[in-house]
């Protein structure tokens, strides 16, 4: 089955390169550095290895995980070499954003076997650590064989992962065998593994490490002016992180809240960048007074409908600056995404019913009454609708979900101890 793989990996080179090739309309940034894809490092990285550390992050999400692990390991460690690596252009602005220069950063090439021994044999890392749940043979093997300690860590593996997976026990239980130690987000996390064959004493439960969120006074005091220039005396709702096919009913919910509250600002930050245009669009179809946030250059009209986020890294300052929050990826089954973020800053929190990659944190949120989840438009607009009626409910919710976050820090020093055991640093 192995062998299978990766024939079948080096016959899908084509309709890789297609797939970058269609995705770059959308977004050019797909249509450069298309060599790093095949493991060819670019010359300053490969001039700056070998490294300590080589970490995988997919996309903005597993980025902004990484971040403080990175800065809580140049603390301890502060000449280690570390190199980040991500397979979207997003992810690859987002670690720059974050990190800046203190981590190199190049793509995550494609599972070929020999993409992989090139990129190893370049960065040549004494340890491999992979944020969340990127199982791929390939890698996997390659690693192992070059004596890198290849530990994964944030885990999560939700009952769709966990289904697709077991599909296949005869590549991915030898597998998931040459990985040297899983740190998960949660029980459900640990079964999963279990089930696929791991063995239990190669797994550590930790939590997740996105509960470890600090937030900066200087976001606050950001926050403030932003909230000035919005209008202070607006209600605020945002919709963060929204997929295509939520947007139409966000909209939709707005236009309803906005006979009751006609001073209601929404502010609207789809997930992906090369969505922002044909967002903008549709707001206009829709008939709505917009304003880009990379367009702004004084305090907002109050005739304004929708202030459009369309930066990258600014997703924290906007929910810090509104009085309600939407994530996305809810409303659609496409599994959600971090509804600690609005949490941390004192914000309720509404999602919809597809949270399959956040099955712990949704839970708890609703158990403790920091979040609400609705299932479709019209519950959303009336669950909304009640919390911009009710500021006591807002600060209740809100203040519920500080406690949240409290109760379940941890996992960043956990995390940081097995990395330090399984690299002998102590």
């Amino acid at each position: 089955m192995i062998t299978l793989y990766r024939i079948l990996m080096n016959l899908a080179i084509p309709f890789g390169l297609i797939g970058l090739f269609v995705r770059g309309f959308k977004n050019p940034k797909y249509w450069s550095r298309w060599t790093e894809r095949f493991g060819f490092v670019p010359k300053e990285i490969f001039e700056g290895g070998p490294f300590d550390l080589w970490i995988h992050a997919v996309s903005v999400g597993e980025a902004r995980a990484a971040a403080p692990l990175v800065n809580r390991l140049l603390v301890e460690k502060p000449h280690s070499k570390i190199l980040v690596t991500t397979t979207t252009p997003t992810g690859s602005d987002m670690v720059k954003l974050v990190l800046g220069e203190k981590v190199a950063h190049c793509y995550f090439p494609y599972d070929l076997a020999w993409s992989m021994r090139k990129f190893i044999n370049a960065i040549q890392p004494k340890m491999a650590l992979i944020m969340e749940t990127e199982i791929w043979p390939n890698m996997i093997s390659v690693v192992s064989e070059s004596n890198c300690q290849l530990f994964y860590t944030n885990v999560r593996l939700s009952e769709r992962s966990y289904a697709g997976y077991a599909k296949f026990p005869s590549i991915v239980r030898p597998t998931l065998a040459k990985v040297d130690h899983f740190a998960v987000q949660g029980k459900l996390d640990r079964e999963h593994l279990e089930l696929l064959g791991v063995s239990a004493a190669k797994i550590t439960e930790t939590g997740s490490i996105k509960f470890d969120v600090n937030v900066q006074p200087s976001l606050r005091e950001s926050a403030e002016v932003l909230r000035r220039e919005l209008g202070q005396d607006r209600l605020i709702w945002i919709a963060g992180s929204t997929r295509e096919g939520e947007e139409g009913r966000v909209i939709s919910s707005y236009k309803s809240l906005k006979k009751s509250y006609p001073s209601l600002l929404l502010v609207l930050v789809p997930r992906h960048p090369e969505r922002f245009d044909y967002i903008a669009r549709k707001l206009q179809r829709r008939g709505l007074d917009y304003v880009r946030r990379s367009e702004q250059s004084a305090d907002l009209s109050s005739d304004v409908d929708v202030y459009l986020g369309d930066t990258m890294g600014e997703l924290s300052l906007m929910y810090a600056s509104s009085d309600v929050a939407f994530v996305g990826g809810s409303l659609e089954p496409l599994g959600g995404q971090n509804i600690l973020e609005p949490s941390a800053l004192g914000v309720p929190v509404v999602f919809g019913p597809h949270m399959f990659n956040f099955p712990d944190i949704s839970r708890w949120a609703i158990k403790e009454g920091a979040g609400r989840m609705v299932q479709n438009g019209s519950e959303l607009t009336q669950v909304v609708g009640e919390l911009l009626g009710n500021p006591s409910l807002r600060d209740e919710m809100g203040s519920k979900g500080l406690a949240l976050i409290e109760a379940h820090r941890g996992a960043l020093d956990k995390n940081f101890q097995l990395i330090a055991k399984l690299a002998n640093w102590y």
